[in-house]
């Protein structure tokens, strides 16, 4: 791939030209908003001025209602060889080309499995891809040059390839994405009019639960609208748990000891039921999930305490496979929990002491 013009320069396509721009791709950029595609250009993502002649991949990255109307535009003028879109549902834009009566040869139905609670140019990164799944879905129609074009794209981006039918994606995404986000605004939308005093005692855990509350809702009404079906099923499953944890709840205020008894199973099964999907979610670089310790350091809200902890950590030679920070209500400090493999606690716990950090036991 020397050419691509990427049709939208939000996050998505912005990050995407980024991405191709470092790899030596000519990238030009198009938006329904032209100050937007020169805020892309600017940030060095490419060029905002129209190629002279047919590229040789076209992105498509406009929200997933648009995202027929502007592939089925761009297929009409010729504006490239292949074409790919990066929307978050894939079966109704192609029922939709489908429709127009175009060839489909030229396109195949793309989706990076990756974002940001930010939206728009400024919030993109060239590395927003790399590690994460970004699913094909190519049909017996899709020539074979556009699937190439396509996983040449994924390379430049330094994704994972993910090959899925149109509708198995759209139900997965359903699951893994689009429910979970509406279950995390629900929760969000308790502390909308809750106490002060009660927010104020927020910990990692409601931060955990309701960060992806904080994204854009116009652009969520677009990804929901493109796939309200499976995600509308997944709910009803949902609050048939709602429903049965509600009743266990009530249970166990009941003076009537079988009752609390039942009620105590019912909570106790879907906690479980909690424990044995949550161990199925990939752990590190896509890998089964492992298990790690913890290792918590008090720490100062100072610039360069996260760094010196890493450095020393380095010093003992262990890698710290993932971190967690808890900040203190009202004060300047804050609680690190440095995840690591179960054989390295002690190592770690004498390297940090030696070098004069405060652990929690």
């Amino acid at each position: 791939m020397r050419t691509a013009l990427v049709i939208g320069t939000g996050l998505i396509g912005t990050s995407a030209a980024l991405a191709l721009t470092q790899r030596g791709v000519i990238v030009h950029l198009a938006d329904h908003d032209p100050e937007q595609a020169r805020t892309a250009a600017a940030l060095g993502a490419g060029t905002d001025q129209a190629p002279e002649g047919p590229v040789d991949l076209a992105i498509v990255a406009a929200p997933p209602a648009h995202v027929a109307a502007v592939l089925a535009d761009a297929m009409t003028r010729g504006l490239a060889r292949g074409y790919v879109d990066v929307a978050s549902v894939k079966g109704g834009p192609r029922r939709e080309l489908e429709a127009r009566g175009l060839d489909l040869s030229s396109y195949i139905g793309t989706h990076p499995m990756s974002g940001r609670e930010k939206s728009g140019p400024l919030a993109a990164t060239a590395d927003l891809f790399e590690g994460r799944p970004w699913v094909l879905t190519p049909t017996r129609d899709t020539d074979t040059e556009v699937l190439n074009l396509a996983l040449e794209l994924v390379s430049h981006c330094r994704a994972v390839p993910v090959v899925m039918d149109a509708d198995a994606h759209d139900r997965a995404v359903a699951l893994v994405s689009h429910m979970p986000h509406l279950v995390s605004s629900m929760v969000a939308a308790r502390l909308e009019n809750a106490e002060e005093a009660a927010v104020r005692l927020c910990g990692q855990g409601i931060r955990d639960v309701t960060r992806i509350a904080a994204s854009d809702p116009r652009m969520w009404i677009d990804i929901l609208s493109a796939n309200p079906g499976p995600v509308a099923d997944l709910l009803v499953d949902v609050s048939t748990d709602l429903d049965e944890t509600v009743r266990a709840l009530r249970a166990l205020q009941s003076s009537d000891e079988a009752k609390r008894r039942e009620g105590s199973a019912g909570i106790e099964d879907v906690l479980r039921r909690g424990n044995a999907g949550q161990v199925r979610v990939p752990g590190k670089h896509g890998s089964a999930p492992r298990v790690y310790e913890v290792v918590a350091v008090l720490i100062d809200d100072q610039p360069g305490q996260l760094a010196r902890i890493f450095a020393d950590a380095g010093q003992a030679g262990v890698n710290i496979e993932d971190v967690r920070i808890e900040h203190a209500t009202g004060q300047q400090a804050g609680l690190v929990q440095l995840m690591v493999e179960p054989k390295a606690v002690p190592v770690l716990t004498a390297g940090l002491r030696e070098r004069g950090w405060a652990l929690r036991q």
